[in-house]
């Protein structure tokens, strides 16, 4: 029976010879996919290629910081779950508070600055590219600055992120 549920090797064959009869490419085509180029990569060059110690080295052990371990962690997953009521609260309770408002702004900010520190550490290495992570980190500050200051700005001088989130599930598809 179990024979019977295995396709047999000449079935395979058949199916492997018409599928590349029907897709097949010239053999220059075929060898040229498998050519490398000197040439480099014109978006950014290859990091450093230097192996620092030997296997049996052991690992350097940062220095001990309360902000890096988990204590960093915990306040990451509080401002976290801090973000779900203040995002209900508003509209569950129909009433929209300039305070909670600013509260949910600031958190989202700081939620929003933190992801993106954590990315900017996770991908750009420091000890392969010292002056990228840190122009990247530099830029990240300063684009979080100006969210700050844009979100500032929509409070004071508009209807704040509330209800302008509540015009924008409101609104209706205009006439064509």
């Amino acid at each position: 029976m179990a024979s019977l549920m295995r396709p047999t090797t000449l079935l395979r064959q058949t199916a492997l010879a018409s599928r590349s009869a029907a897709f097949a490419r010239p053999a220059a085509v075929r060898a040229a996919a498998f050519q490398t180029s000197s040439r480099k990569s014109a978006i950014l060059p290859a990091g450093p290629q230097v192996i620092q110690g030997g296997v049996n080295d052991p690992a350097p052990i940062p220095t001990p910081s309360a902000a890096h371990g988990s204590y960093h962690w915990a306040f990451e997953r509080l401002v976290a779950a801090g973000l779900v009521p203040l995002t209900i609260a508003p509209f569950a309770a129909g009433s929209l508070n300039p305070t909670l408002d600013a509260i949910f702004c600031g958190t989202l900010l700081i939620h929003s600055h933190m992801g993106f520190q954590q990315v900017v550490i996770d991908y750009i290495p420091q000890k392969g590219w010292p002056k990228l992570r840190k122009g990247a980190t530099w830029l990240l500050n300063l684009v979080t600055l100006m969210v700050g200051v844009g979100l500032y700005e929509f409070e004071t001088n508009d209807v704040g992120i509330t209800e302008g989130v509540k015009r924008v599930w409101t609104a209706k598809a205009g006439t064509e």
